[in-house]
């Protein structure tokens, strides 16, 4: 029996087929036409076909005919009295059926009424008469026409049983339709049928069973069979009506809230297949449909398959099922074997890499060098490089330069203050909230497996409970672990050996050793004063006029200008300082233009110190030679390099070395050095060792609020000593860096090109260094250095020699009287 939740909703009963309507079981009976034989029918008869339902001999069903097929059938038997077969689809699915989707066996019917409904269907009521079978169809359009033929005759051997079968039928079927709820105009209709084969005809066609199993009813010829099967198929409905019964009579009474919740979703499940599908199932079949189009290995592949097979049998309302659809959605969305196409003209890239930044010469080179080995081998394992440097040197920008040249995608990730390793490597997809680490997640934001990634400040990685982010990266940046790179929220392997890391620090005495080891260690040093210049007139200037709405040359600087704003307000190795000088004299400009209404594109020198104010840095110059013991030392600090007068003097004591300026232990160590030196070789040097033992020594560091701290001034110190001991002035315009050992021996040190910066600067025209540090002058352009004299060292008794005069400054003996 059709049941109460099985009724066709208006959406079906308008749907391009034929349906059962609604709510209507039979329309009266017909009489028994046993007469009717083969003679009867015509050569040729339309066929119309149900989709849902099977019409049994002897039921008057109604019905709604909305294709266009059905409908020129019905209006060409409709008025005619004319004949028609009814038979029925094997699938219903199937929209547009043609000869081999159809039963053969159906039965005759006639058409009592018809008329049209609002939304352009019909409704028909058909009245059935008998058995028939089509042994062929002669033609599909407009409609189907067959060859028919009467079907066996339906009969009974045994009245009497055949009565009883019937009567269990009907009994059946009113607790059927009792149990469900249904209609009782159902009952009603049940009851007043007469005639044992009309009224197993009626259960059959309206009971609740697949049309294969109606189908299979019909085809049966002897009718006790029939009420068998029937029976069967009448039991089923029944256990199933009263188990659906006894659920619903237990959960009554218990249901909660989320059992509720539970049911409600099943009913809006159900609306939502009415609707065209389940969204949480369509969005499965589109994440498999995307998956078909993924470059996966076999391992991600059969990885994604399980996850999503699981994500198929979660229900929608746990957390798991968010959980697991962001996993999936994950992989999806990371580019597993997507490149960029990678650009190979070097010339082009050469040109981006000239306009875009001003000097940095060796690192354009570099890159310039991984193109053309790029272009040549067709692929290889990108190298991992780090930008050192002090800050506003152009690191960072410079990546974007190269991701340019190269026509790769862009990424920057800041690593200043990272101290969880799951920011790299993820968290534990079991954990919540859960998600891949930055890595990851950058490579899915730029769709593309070979970017250019910027690892900005790897310097100030630092570390907590949580673990240490510098050992995670050693993953990262190893060419020979990378390629399989695991994340621990995906758990599969991503390959990162495309990528071009570049990473930035600012100083690589901090960085871990074994990472610092996985990386080429490239130094961008500081500009020079002519750098600083062509930088301000090619790339500072027109960025700051476009940002502050004036137009290009609308305001030019000389190079004496540019040469005053950069010695008297900025102290950098860096431009980023000169950039906020630049906008504020612009915007000076700009201000004027919107006061006044006049552009003024000429500015003076006057105009300049006017918008800028008192200059904020002295340039720095070397303290003369007319007191023993000042010298003037060169030291690198994070801006760049800078110039350190050192002075010495003393006074009567028990031979003790006292040292100021806020010094670091390895600077003091080096004045303790120095002193123990000329201790040991007094007499060689000339000085009288009670001097040494009858006075007490202090040396002093200017600006004593700023810290200072490493060996490079061992030479200066010594020379100070030397100079205060002899009461010999130093010679003038001169400097020196080195580091010193207790034989006398001068070491190399670091920050050489800094330090010559500063001392040209200071109008230095002598330099003393360690013969080693020879190799750092010639990495220099010459233009940078001209005007200086180089002078290279071994020992401490070349350094007097070259620094100490022999222009007594006052009487020593004076001084130095017992």
């Amino acid at each position: 029996m059709a049941k109460k939740k099985d009724k066709i909703t208006s959406r079906q009963m308008f749907d391009d087929d034929i349906e059962i309507v609604p709510n209507v079981i039979a329309l009266g009976d017909i009489q028994d036409n046993d007469t009717f034989d083969k003679n009867s029918l015509p050569s040729e008869i339309p066929v119309l076909s149900l989709k849902n339902t099977v019409l049994f001999p002897k039921v008057t069903l109604p019905i709604t005919v909305s294709r266009e097929r059905s409908k020129r059938l019905i209006e060409s038997v409709e008025g005619s009295n004319k004949l028609l077969a009814v038979v029925s689809q094997r699938k219903a699915e199937i929209v547009e059926p043609s000869q081999k989707d159809l039963f053969n066996i159906g039965v005759l019917a006639k058409i009592v009424r018809s008329f049209e409904l609002p939304n352009n269907s019909i409704m028909v009521v058909l009245q059935a008469i008998k058995r028939i079978e089509i042994q062929k169809y002669t033609q599909e359009e407009p409609f189907f026409i067959g060859l028919p033929k009467v079907a066996k005759k339906e009969e009974f051997n045994n009245a009497p049983r055949f009565k009883k079968l019937v009567a269990s039928v009907k009994e059946l079927s009113l607790e059927i339709i009792e149990e469900s709820n249904l209609p009782a105009e159902a009952g009603f209709a049940i009851k007043n049928i007469k005639g044992d084969k009309q009224l197993l005809n009626f259960v059959c066609t309206n009971m609740n069973a697949p049309v294969e199993d109606k189908q299979r009813l019909l085809e049966i010829v002897d009718l006790e069979n029939r009420a068998n099967e029937a029976l069967v198929e009448l039991s089923k409905d029944y256990q199933s009506a009263i188990i659906r019964t006894e659920i619903q009579d237990k959960v009554k009474d218990g249901i909660d809230d989320q059992q509720r919740e539970y049911f409600l979703n099943q009913q809006l499940k159900t609306i939502q297949d009415e609707l065209g599908g389940n969204p949480n199932s369509q969005e499965i079949d589109i994440m498999k449909s995307r998956a078909k189009s993924k470059k996966w290995t076999k391992d991600i592949a059969d990885t994604f398959d399980k996850e999503i097979n699981r994500l198929a049998r979660t229900n929608p309302q746990m957390a798991e099922y968010h959980v697991q659809r962001t996993y999936l959605e994950t992989l999806l969305d990371l580019p597993f074997g997507e490149y960029s196409k990678d650009n190979y003209d070097l010339k082009r890239a050469s040109k981006i890499l000239q306009s875009d930044h001003f000097g940095l010469e060796k690192v354009k080179e570099r890159i310039l060098e991984h193109l053309a080995v790029l272009k040549l081998k067709g692929n290889m394992k990108a190298p991992i490089i780090c930008l050192y440097g002090p800050p506003g040197v152009g690191k960072t920008s410079l990546g974007r330069s190269i991701a340019k040249a190269l026509n790769r995608k862009y990424i920057r990730m800041s690593l200043g203050g990272l101290r969880d390793e799951a920011e790299v490597k993820g968290h534990r997809k079991t954990y919540i909230g859960a998600m891949p680490g930055r890595i990851v997640q950058n490579l899915k934001k730029v769709k593309s497996a070979n970017p250019v990634f910027v690892l900005d400040e790897i310097d100030k990685i630092s570390k907590d409970a949580h673990g240490d982010p510098s050992s995670t990266m050693l993953e990262v940046l190893d060419p020979e672990q990378n390629f399989e790179f695991q994340d621990n929220y995906l758990d599969v392997p991503f390959d990162l050996s495309s990528v071009m890391f570049i990473a930035t620090a600012n100083s690589i005495s901090s960085i871990q050793p074994a990472l610092r080891d996985r990386m080429e260690m490239i130094e961008i040093s500081g500009y020079t004063l002519e750098e600083k210049i062509e930088i301000g007139k090619r790339h500072l200037l027109p960025k700051q006029l476009a940002e502050h709405g004036l137009k290009k040359n609308q305001i030019k600087l000389n190079k004496k200008q540019w040469q005053y704003i950069i010695e008297s307000y900025t102290s950098e190795s860096g431009v980023r300082g000169l950039d906020k000088v630049t906008a504020k004299v612009v915007r000076q400009v700009a201000k004027l233009y919107a006061l006044e209404n006049v552009l003024k594109d000429n500015i003076s020198m006057e105009d300049l110190k006017k918008f800028l104010g008192t200059p904020i840095f002295d340039k720095d110059l070397s303290e003369d030679n007319k007191v023993a013991g000042v010298v003037t030392g060169l030291a690198w600090t994070q801006v760049g390099g800078d110039i350190l007068s050192i002075e010495s003097s003393f006074s009567k004591g028990t031979g003790k070395i006292s040292m100021t300026g806020n010094l670091g232990d390895v600077m003091k160590e080096s004045v303790q050095i120095a002193f123990n030196y000329i201790k040991s070789n007094a007499n060689k040097l000339g000085i009288k060792h009670e001097w040494l033992v009858k006075n007490d020594f202090y040396i002093h560091v200017p600006e004593g609020a700023v810290p200072k701290d490493g060996p490079s001034a061992g030479i200066t110190m010594l020379t100070s000593l030397i100079s205060l001991l002899k009461q010999k002035r130093v010679k003038a315009n001169l400097a020196m860096t080195g580091e010193i050992t207790l034989r006398g021996k001068v070491l190399p040190v670091g920050g050489i090109k800094e330090k010559i910066l500063a001392a040209k600067r200071a109008g230095i025209t002598e330099i003393i260094l360690c013969y080693k540090n020879k190799k750092d002058i010639e990495d220099i352009d010459d233009r940078y250095i001209s005007g200086l004299t180089f002078h290279y060292v071994k020992q401490m008794e070349e350094v007097i020699d070259i620094a100490v005069t022999n222009v007594d400054v006052v009487d020593k003996k004076e001084i130095f009287e017992a």
